[in-house]
């Protein structure tokens, strides 16, 4: 029987983890998973914060738990996926948000600061993703990956902006988004990418603070940033069955930055 647009949106009885979730996109899309109905398993380093989102989303009514580990680091990724698998059961959805940036002109770029980036935006989606289909997704024949890239994934800056390791981590993304989209399909594993644009956060106040969050917002056609709701609906198609034929895509939440002709 076909479903309803809110059954097919419903996500009660699922499980999702969510790196970087303690705070502004992978907080907002901890609260969408939620919302729809998903128990929730938070993760960023710093357990005073992961203490702090639990807390709001638990009173929003959202079954909430957390662990604190680093996603650049290989041992913790397994920590993480083993005390998640153990604590919660089988994971439904998986959304690799954990991410870091840096700015350098790119004849000045420290190749720690490189590889840095790698680790964390782009082999440690990979680790935690592996882990989690081998031992959760793939014996059950089901799971929803969601992957954050950046619109700077898809080419290259404005002038003045320096971010030549983030942009490459993030176009990694984009790569490997299709790739295992492509080979898990068979095991009815959805992968697919969210390439946000400039939203308010921790990460993006240097870039705003420098540029001028009117100056940004003034290059959208729709004249504004992201907001603390923007990336709900996408979180939530990618994640439920409401976007089961959906697969090895990226979509951008950029209020159209991407599309301006030489923007």
């Amino acid at each position: 029987m076909t479903r309803s647009i809110s059954q097919l949106f419903d996500l009660k009885g699922k499980t999702a983890l969510v790196t970087g979730g303690s705070r502004g996109l992978g907080l907002q899309m901890a609260h969408a998973l939620g919302e729809a109905g998903a128990r929730i398993m938070l993760s960023s380093r710093k357990a005073d914060d992961l203490e702090q989102a639990s807390a709001e989303l638990q009173s929003a009514g959202i079954d909430t738990r957390w662990i604190a580990a680093d996603c650049a680091k290989e041992e913790e990724i397994h920590r993480l996926a083993e005390e998640t698998l153990q604590r919660m059961g089988d994971v439904d959805i998986l959304v690799n948000n954990a991410g870091a940036a840096w700015g350098s002109p790119a004849e000045d770029h420290p190749v720690e600061a490189w590889d840095k980036l790698m680790n964390l935006n782009v082999r440690g989606y990979f680790v935690l993703s592996q882990h989690i289909g081998k031992r959760s997704m793939i014996p059950r024949r089901y799971g929803r990956i969601v992957n954050i890239s950046s619109i700077a994934g898809l080419g290259g800056n404005p002038a003045g902006m320096y971010t030549l390791a983030y942009n490459t981590s993030k176009g990694a993304v984009i790569s490997f988004t299709q790739a295992l989209g492509c080979e898990w399909g068979r095991h009815n594993i959805t992968v697919n990418a969210i390439c946000p644009g400039f939203f308010p956060s921790k990460m993006t106040k240097g870039t705003l603070d420098r540029f001028g969050a009117d100056e940004l917002a003034s290059h959208a056609p729709l004249q504004r940033l992201g907001d603390d709701e923007d990336l709900k609906g996408a979180t939530l198609l990618f994640a439920s069955d409401a976007g089961k034929h959906i697969t090895g895509q990226w979509l951008a939440v950029d209020g159209g930055v991407s599309v301006v002709a030489g923007g």
